[in-house]
């Protein structure tokens, strides 16, 4: 009988020994997953933090550039339509040339440092496109034979002010549309006027291998 109650305590004990442990670990295991559930909603409170931060950051550059902007769009000198900035071909150059003017040169130089800044949050970079009207350059001026080679000078000229002033190379490059592109008829004066443009856009840069493919 003794032996029986013997077994019996020693069965209890050991029973309660292995519940013991057995709850141990499942605290364990429980204190871990808080951790790792108290862990995770840091870190994503964290990044939601740093993406708010971000936006506003990104915000405040866009107004820059928009206040940049305002006293020649208010001049009609530029148009802001989705992100491209449009400007008139007669504020920047004279009638087929690709010769900045004082006034041209001037607006870029206001616009190149809020580009600057817009550029830096963004994985993107600026495309300066040249148009023209579809009126033939004119026979006297030997420097280019076409409206592609007119646009694609005008583009470079603007490209190039714009590095000068403090935008990156490696963020900013030409491309040539010629008369391909209008926004208004060719068919009067005022029309053919619009179409004399250069538009500097923002665009994705595209990545090769971890290396962007622009140069």
């Amino acid at each position: 009988m003794s032996d029986e109650i013997e077994f019996d305590a020693e069965s209890t004990a050991t029973t309660w020994a292995a519940f013991g442990d057995l709850m141990s670990v499942l605290l364990g295991a429980f204190v871990l997953i808080l951790a790792g559930v108290i862990g995770s909603q840091l870190l994503l409170h964290h990044r939601l933090d740093e993406e708010v931060r971000q936006r506003q950051a990104a915000a405040a550059r866009l107004k820059t550039l928009e206040q940049a902007l305002a006293a020649p769009l208010a001049a009609g000198r530029v148009t802001l339509v989705d992100g491209r900035i449009g400007i008139s071909g007669s504020v920047l150059f004279a009638l087929n040339s690709d010769q900045l003017q004082p006034e041209g040169r001037e607006l870029l130089q206001g616009i190149a440092g809020p580009l600057r800044d817009y550029l830096s949050a963004r994985d993107e970079i600026l495309m300066v496109s040249g148009f023209t009207d579809n009126q033939p350059v004119r026979a006297a001026n030997a420097r280019f034979a076409d409206n592609w080679e007119l646009s694609a000078a005008r583009a470079l000229t603007v490209t190039r002010a714009l590095i000068a002033d403090g935008v990156p190379a490696s963020a900013v490059f030409a491309a040539a549309f010629g008369a391909e592109q209008p926004v208004s008829s060719n068919d009067d004066a005022a029309g053919r006027a619009k179409n004399r443009r250069v538009e500097i856009a923002p665009i994705p840069r595209h990545r090769n291998g971890g290396k962007a493919d622009a140069r």
